[in-house]
């Protein structure tokens, strides 16, 4: 280490953010995520084993993604290589895959990639990333606060294991303020009294997310002015110093359900304004816009289908135009599909539908293709019994049965007399007769 180095860290033991300064080295001081870190649990064994996959930690900000790679790669002694998808193009990418290759093949050791924002990564290169995991010449982890189901290539998930880590509880969020207010890498060295009701309004207010309480701590200790050589921190010093980002929204508790499920019934209702009103919420509580996104495409075809089918291809569109532009600004696209979808006519003819095909289905009762609707090349095919072909017939429409016999008289789809699936509705009793 180059003397200019050494003083760069001498600096950031004092100078980097506080959660930084506090970040853990072991699992023992490790907070939160008990259901994989506790005693038995999986990356317990993973680490006493020393049998460490490639793994994708899933979960929201601030509850100790990159805290857990770091430790897993201290605690097994491998190299430890971090860099960031939002910064990292593809030629650094390669630089550190092939240092990782390197690190095997000189030094006899190997080595865990660790890349946050894994999601930001493109096709090409999460494909890069697939031949050295799939050799075990890198141990990949992944971090990412968006559904790795949707971001990740399949290819490259299937040779990882996904963990979805929680947003901190309560008691974790108070060991973190005590570690904080103890540990002589936070305030051990001053003197901070801290009240009761400005613990619990960290606490409640801080969203589950650690980083973003002892940032917010961090503020209201260095900002507030020493008393008698004591600095006192009350609930409206937190209050003021917190970064709230809403505080009456939990993106994994009842309020995201609620909020979500307004939304659509906003939309099915045709109120555009509520839909823009509880849109305007979820983006603002930082929830996942993709996830906004999907539920305007299913509402699409549930609560709209024919009545007007160009509803699917404005979600669907707003969808695809918000990987392009990405927020703040494809907020707009977003509002034009939430709008257009609670101005739409309404139909669930298609939904209950498909529902009630499916519980016929379930009911296990045996069906049999007619003869003449199988594939002609079918070796029981009975050619004596003719398949009428629509389009040799006056309005390409001839009466045919293509329902086995046991479902002949069901009829699953029932047109509403709403928007476009009026004339549908027409157009099938004009022609059935």
């Amino acid at each position: 280490m180059d003397l200019f180095t050494m003083n760069m860290e001498n600096n950031l033991k004092s100078t980097a953010p506080l959660a930084n300064r506090l970040r853990p080295k072991s699992l023992e001081d490790f907070v939160g995520q008990s259901h994989l870190v506790g005693e038995g649990k999986y990356l317990k064994r993973v680490i006493k084993s020393d049998r460490v996959s490639s793994m994708i930690f899933y979960g929201p900000p601030g509850v100790g993604k990159t805290t857990l790679a770091e430790i897993i790669a201290n605690a097994t002694k491998k190299e430890f290589i971090q860099i960031s998808a939002v910064t990292s193009n593809l030629k650094e990418l390669r630089e550190v895959l092939a240092e990782a290759e390197n690190n095997l093949k000189y030094d006899n050791r190997n080595s865990i990639l660790f890349i946050d924002e894994i999601h930001r990564f493109n096709k090409t290169q999460q494909d890069a990333l697939l031949p050295f995991v799939e050799k075990g010449i890198v141990i990949l982890i992944g971090a990412t606060t968006e559904n790795p189901y949707f971001e990740i290539n399949k290819a490259l998930l299937s040779r990882m294991q996904i963990l979805t880590l929680e947003s901190l509880e309560e008691e974790d969020l108070r060991k973190l303020i005590k570690r904080a207010m103890e540990d002589e890498r936070g305030f051990g060295n001053l003197k901070v009294n801290i009240s009761e009701g400005a613990v619990n309004y960290l606490v409640k207010n801080s969203s589950g997310d650690g980083r973003n309480l002892l940032n917010s701590l961090e503020i209201a200790v260095l900002s507030t002015d020493a008393v008698e050589g004591v600095i006192n921190i009350d609930e409206d010093v937190i209050r003021d110093c917190l970064q709230v980002k809403n505080m009456f929204y939990d993106r994994d508790g009842n309020e995201h359900y609620d909020t979500a499920s307004a939304f659509i019934k906003s939309i099915r209702g045709s109120d555009p304004d509520a839909a823009l009103f509880y849109l305007a919420k979820m983006l603002e509580s930082g929830e996942d816009p993709k996830f906004i996104a999907r539920r305007m495409i299913i509402s699409a075809s549930e609560d709209i289908s024919n009545a007007d089918p160009m509803a699917l291809t404005v979600a669907v569109a707003a969808f695809n135009a918000l990987e392009v532009v990405g927020l703040p600004e494809a907020r707009l696209n977003l509002a034009q599909a939430a709008t257009y979808l609670a101005c739409a006519p309404k139909s669930n003819a298609s939904y209950i539908g498909i529902n009630c095909a499916i519980d016929d289905i379930k009911k296990g009762i045996k069906s049999t293709v007619p003869m003449y609707l199988r594939d002609t090349h079918s070796p029981d095919i009975d050619n004596k019994q003719g398949y009428k072909y629509p389009h040799n017939y006056e309005n390409n429409y001839v009466k045919q049965q293509y329902l086995p016999d046991e479902y002949k008289d069901r009829k699953y789809y029932n047109p509403s007399n709403n928007g476009y699936e009026k004339k549908i509705k027409s157009y099938l009793e004009k022609l059935k007769g």
